[in-house]
């Protein structure tokens, strides 16, 4: 049976050597599996290639792809999944806060029958209070707008098999959310938990800001709720600017006025504003959506590579 490990890098040269002897450390561990490691480069301005390279110079397993520039760590993953041809596919970190230890287990699970075997954080003591509970806002709030089921701490840590594997590059969009696309293929899928552990080396690459358009391409990606919410807060407005008209002729007529023309002026800023400019973001949302997805644009580009057959993504 073969296993790939997909491993996303971004600037990960202070941990790159660490993760590689931990994970080699368990994969000649396991009997009757055979291992490989296929790192993605994903247009680091470290050393990252440099040290993939010499990996690659001392152990025939290792694989890497670099891309052209910096895609992302979705378009990383998308690159691994496709360039993946093995019977069980794992996606993990190179910062060992995703266990090389844990494979075993995963790969336990999947001799059950199940198509996953996905992780959770049962534990987040290493983020902040404030992350930690606008974590919990995310997952509770797309849970409820989307057709998707994700577990609070689900991450993209995971073990998948062939068929599942082929489910999620079949969906290529170019502004991908995977946390949302796993749970969306369906598949029959065993969670298991492990604790939070801090990175190896090297700083994290999220910061709020980045994990806030993250959160925004999940909700936009998998729900059309703040279209509706839209259509439902405008019509309220509506409603309210209505009334709210009808009060303010009424005081003209019973009292006047001082002001001339505050009538029409108010009843032009309250129905036409209030609605369309409040309004107008969120629907933007989805239009930049639907321009990047019409551009067809490819989901990465491959600069350099020691895999001699590299599926690209040129549309």
């Amino acid at each position: 049976m073969k296993v790939d490990l997909i491993v996303p890098c971004y600037n990960e040269e202070a941990v790159l050597r660490m993760f590689y002897e931990e994970a080699k450390k368990v994969a000649d561990g396991i009997e009757n599996y055979s291992f490989r490691f296929l790192f993605i480069n994903d247009g680091s301005k470290d050393k990252t290639l440099s040290v993939m390279e010499e990996l690659a110079a001392k152990d025939e397993r290792v694989k890497y792809i670099s891309f052209s520039r910096n895609f992302g760590k979705e378009s990383a993953m998308y690159a691994g999944l496709k360039n993946s041809d093995a019977d069980y596919t794992v996606v993990m970190d190179a910062d060992l806060q995703h266990p090389p230890s844990l494979i075993p287990e995963m790969l336990a699970v999947m001799e059950e029958g199940y198509d996953c075997c996905a992780t959770n954080r049962a534990t987040r003591d290493n983020d902040s209070k404030i992350r930690q509970g606008l974590t919990n806002i995310f997952y509770k709030f797309i849970n409820k707008i989307s057709d998707v089921d994700m577990p609070n701490g689900a991450g993209d840590f995971r073990m998948m098999n062939r068929n599942m594997v082929k489910a999620v590059i079949a969906m290529s969009e170019v502004q991908r959310f995977s946390k949302g696309i796993f749970s969306w293929v369906g598949f029959n899928t065993k969670w298991i938990s492990f604790k939070d552990v801090q990175r190896a080396a090297g700083e994290t690459k999220w910061s709020f800001y980045s994990l806030f358009k993250y959160a925004v391409e999940g909700i936009t990606a998998f729900s059309t709720a703040p279209l509706k919410a839209v259509t439902a807060f405008g019509s309220a407005v509506s409603l309210i600017s209505l009334i709210y008209l009808i009060v303010v002729v009424a005081d003209k007529i019973t009292r006047g006025t001082d002001a001339p023309g505050y009538t029409s002026l108010m009843a032009a800023l309250l129905f036409i504003g209030s609605v369309i400019i409040l309004c107008v973001g969120i629907v933007g949302e989805y239009i930049a959506k639907i321009y990047m997805e019409v551009k067809n644009r490819p989901v990465y580009i491959i600069g350099k590579t020691n895999l001699e057959e590299p599926k690209h993504d040129y549309r």
